[in-house]
This record gives structure tokens, C-alpha cells and sequence, in this order.
């Protein structure tokens, strides 16, 4: 072969390599080639591995040529518990309270609302009441006994009412009354008058009466009686008009009949006159004294309850008789307590109206907290020379009514 065709040969066998080398580079791997270290001089910079990636402690690149600082993991954020509003607690607030318990009720059937007597009897009821949480309801029989009875009927019937405390105008009528109620279930507690026949005892009379608190009227008019015996000393005949209350009623029945049980064996001592002075204050007495002056212009003694001996008083001041007679109550007032300081009344039996009060309503409570029954009970019985009030002991009472 010739030189010249030799040098084509290898020619074209150069070409055909170059041909294949680049058919080669043009197709890519399945997997990266292995990196390969090209040899430099000094003055070329650090060969790069391209195939390896930056350490983990070093942030890569930007594209400007400055490292970023690696972004730091944030936690997550608590979610925000959003808060209570503030409740602001009044200064010294004070402890919740539970309801108070329902009131018990008792009905009060007086005599008369009006009558001053009772009237200091029901202000201590009342007091009490309020304390014990009782609501007293007061019933007014304004001196008519058939009112009263109808009057207790209607409040038992009601049901309304835990206890009864009852003034009785016609004692021995309201016992069967009083027995229908006590079957009822109803407290009873009687005070200043009696329910019974027996005029000369505080003790009930009734099975089952819670209390009777009572100076026991027949005792009362004894009482009466033995002052009078002390006016009527010394004359002969001593001329005596005695004042009736409500004449027929069974007090004034049993207090006449105390007097009486005294006075009749003495015999220098003579009823002149009578009278009915109601118990309302002055005018009763001022009307049955001067209808008496007309018939008896003269006499030495008058007895009679407070009221009706205040408006007597008046009548003889005025007559200019008042000097020669002696007044003798029943009730221990203001007026008799002064009048008897004074000299213008002789005596008087004492009453102690709000003591009554206080003690009934005491022995109501009592029977119907517990169940306790009192029994009879004389709020006169520890006076000073048993409550006859005199100007030898007037400093050692002290009146709780008006008259």
C-alpha cells in the first residue's frame, strides 16, 4: 500500500472514532458517571466535586455568591387559650342566705281591739311573733260574744292556722268550740279570760289546752273585796256603788261573785247602786256615774275597772265630791298607779296586760316548737301583797297600760 493511501486509511479511522466519541457523550446514563479529577497547574483554582453536596453544618450559595444562613426549624405555635374575663367580686359581700322557712300562723281572738287592756297584751304578742316568725292575725269580736264564736268557727274551718290564742267573751259556750279545734290539730292557748265553768282557777279546763295564763277572775273580785273592807274601816254604813264592766258576762259574773263571797259578811258595808261601765276608757263611767248621782247622790266607795273609774273621777272633781270617796280599780293602769300616789284613788287590784301578752305567746311557741303544754299560769300571783295596790306599796309597781 502506498504511503499516501495509508495516511487516508488512518484518516478516516480518526474520523469514524470522533464520530462515536461524540455519539457517546450525547446519550445519558441511567445512573451519574463517576466524577474525574482533572490535573491543573498552580495557578488554576481548587478543583469542585460535583457530584457531592454541601456539608450539613454549611449553608449553600445564593446565586450572588453569599451564603445563606440555614433557616432555623420553628416549632410549632401553642394554639391561644384565649382568657376568662375577670370577674370582680363586690367588696364584703355577704354570705348567700337560704330562704327563711314559711311563717306559722296563729290567729288572735280578742275580746275588742280597741280595749286599752289588751292592747299592751297584743304590742308583746306581736314583738314575739316577729322574732319567732309567727304571723299573728287578729280578730276582733268587739264585746259580742255570738261574733267571737262565729269568728273562731271560720278560723278553724280555714285551715290557715297552727295555733289559736283566744280572750273568751262566754268561756263556758266555747268549750265545745275549743274541743272541735284541739281535734283539729290546733295549739290552744287561752289568756285573761276562762274557758270553762270554774271562774275560780287558772287550770284549763280543756284537755289538750296548751296554756291558760289568767289571774282567775273570782280571785280578782276577792281581791276587790278585801280593799274595799280596808276603805269601808270605820264607817257605819259604809255606802258602796259598784261599776260593772259588761254586766252578764261570765268575767264580770265571776268577778261580783269574788267580791261578794267578802263583803257580804260585813255588815256595816252596803251596795247602794250599780252600774255598767263598759271597758273603753273615761266616757262608760263618766255616763253610769252621773245617772247614779241623780238616784244616790251620796256615797263613800266606788269600785270598778280602770277605765270606766278614770271617767268617775272626772264626774266627782266636778261635783266637788271627790274627798269623801274612796275609788278602788281593777287593772293596775297609769291613772290608778298616779292616782293612788297622789291620794285622789284609794287602791287598785294590779294587772300586768303585757306580761299576760308575752307569757301567752311564749307558751304558744312553746307548744308549737316542741310540743310543750304550760298549763296555768297566774301573772299576778308574785306581786307585792298579791296586787293589791295601796299608798302603803304604790313605789313597788310599775303600771304596763294606759287605762
Amino acid at each position: 500500500m502506498k504511503i499516501r493511501d495509508a495516511a487516508r486509511l488512518v484518516a478516516v479511522i480518526l474520523a469514524l472514532a470522533l464520530v462515536a466519541a461524540a455519539c457517546a457523550d450525547d446519550e445519558t446514563p441511567d445512573e451519574p458517571a463517576a466524577a474525574t479529577t482533572v490535573a491543573s497547574s498552580p495557578d488554576d483554582e481548587a478543583p469542585v466535586d460535583t457530584d457531592e453536596s454541601p456539608p450539613e453544618d454549611e449553608a449553600p450559595a445564593d446565586d450572588d455568591g453569599t451564603t445563606a444562613e440555614p433557616a432555623e426549624e420553628e416549632e410549632p405555635a401553642e394554639p391561644a387559650v384565649e382568657a376568662e374575663p375577670a370577674v370582680e367580686e363586690p367588696e364584703d359581700e355577704p354570705p348567700a342566705t337560704t330562704e327563711p322557712p314559711t311563717p306559722r300562723r296563729v290567729a288572735y281572738l280578742s275580746a275588742s281591739s280597741a280595749n286599752t287592756f289588751l292592747l299592751a297584751s297584743v304590742g308583746e304578742m306581736q314583738r314575739l311573733a316577729d322574732e319567732n316568725n309567727i304571723e299573728l292575725v287578729e280578730f276582733d269580736a268587739q264585746f259580742n260574744a255570738d261574733l267571737q264564736t262565729t269568728q273562731f268557727q271560720d278560723a278553724v274551718a280555714s285551715g290557715q292556722y297552727d295555733g289559736i290564742i283566744l280572750v273568751a267573751l262566754n268561756g263556758p259556750g266555747l268549750v265545745p268550740d275549743v274541743e272541735a279545734a284541739l281535734e283539729a290539730g290546733h295549739e290552744i292557748v287561752l289568756f285573761n279570760q276562762i274557758v270553762g265553768d270554774d271562774l275560780s282557777t287558772n287550770e284549763p279546763q280543756v284537755d289538750g289546752i296548751a296554756a291558760s295564763v289568767l289571774a282567775p277572775p273570782v280571785v280578782t273580785g276577792e281581791r276587790a273585796g278585801r280593799l274595799t273592807v280596808q276603805a269601808c274601816a270605820g264607817l257605819d254604813p259604809c255606802r258602796v256603788v259598784y261599776i260593772f264592766g259588761i254586766r252578764g258576762i261570765p268575767l264580770d259574773v265571776a268577778l261580783r261573785q269574788g267580791f261578794d263571797s267578802v263583803v257580804a259578811d260585813q255588815p256595816n258595808i252596803e251596795i247602794v247602786a250599780e252600774g255598767e261601765g263598759q271597758y273603753l276608757g273615761p266616757e262608760g263611767g263618766i255616763n253610769a256615774i252621773q245617772d247614779i248621782l241623780q238616784a244616790q247622790p251620796d256615797f263613800d266607795v266606788v269600785v270598778g275597772a280602770d277605765q270606766p273609774l278614770q271617767g268617775v273621777e272626772l264626774v266627782l272633781t266636778d261635783e266637788g265630791k271627790l274627798d269623801g270617796v274612796a275609788l278602788i280599780g281593777l287593772g293596775g293602769s297609769s291613772p290608778a298607779i298616779e292616782g293612788i300616789r297622789d291620794g285622789r284613788w284609794f287602791a287598785t287590784v294590779f294587772y300586768a296586760p303585757a306580761s299576760e301578752g308575752r307569757l301567752a305567746m311564749e307558751a304558744m311557741i312553746a307548744a308549737l316548737e316542741d310540743g310543750t303544754y304550760t298549763g296555768g299560769v297566774d301573772p299576778n300571783g308574785g306581786f307585792v301583797d298579791e296586787g293589791m295596790v295601796t299608798a302603803a306599796n304604790v313605789g313597788q309597781f310599775t303600771p304596763e297600760w294606759d287605762g
